[in-house]
């Protein structure tokens, strides 16, 4: 990545990153700011066992990826803003639906990635991030789905499916979670 000196502009054009993309490649910083995109669109996606998620749960996914806002990590933060500076573009021409299996081998890439380049804290920060998106997507079934809860308004627990428990498990061991 190149870098600039105050007043300059980057070297070959190319737009300066964050500074916490510094300490990456780029086809790092690409993969540490796309997991969090490619974890909801796969926790979106029907799976067999798995309620209808619709676009309550899409809407839930967006809404856990901005929280990575507020958190206290440089790298989170730095991560949600490059993935809110990205222009919208369409898929690359021949781009499949990402599945599972490919979205765990990203996660278990992530995380050679972090514990090559990362502050242990903001490791850990980053993951539980990622967790947290997928687990909020779980969450978001139509209210006919939830189960009653005896500490909240009628309807506001979610009881998880085993697929999704299951999914959620998986994730969290390729995120070096559990």
């Amino acid at each position: 990545m190149s870098h600039s000196v105050a007043g300059e502009p980057p070297a070959a054009g190319r737009p300066a990153g964050p500074p916490a993309a510094a300490g990456y490649r780029a086809a790092e910083w690409d993969l540490l700011t796309g997991l969090p995109g490619r974890v909801v669109v796969v926790t979106t996606a029907p799976a067999p066992g798995r309620a209808d998620r619709g676009v309550p749960a899409g809407l839930a996914g967006l809404d856990a990826v901005a929280a990575g806002r507020a958190f206290d990590s440089d790298l989170v933060r730095a991560v949600v803003a490059a993935i809110y500076a990205r222009p919208d573009a369409p898929p690359p021409a021949g781009a499949r639906p990402a599945d599972v299996v490919d979205l765990l081998a990203a996660c278990r890439a992530v995380v050679r990635v972090l514990d090559r380049r990362a502050d242990p804290a903001d490791s850990a920060a980053y993951r539980q991030w990622v967790q947290s998106v997928a687990a909020r997507v779980c969450r978001a079934v139509p209210a006919v789905d939830r189960a009653p809860s005896p500490f909240g308004p009628p309807g506001s627990a979610v009881r998880l499916s085993p697929a999704d428990q299951r999914f959620l498990d998986r994730l969290g061991r390729a995120l070096g979670l559990r």
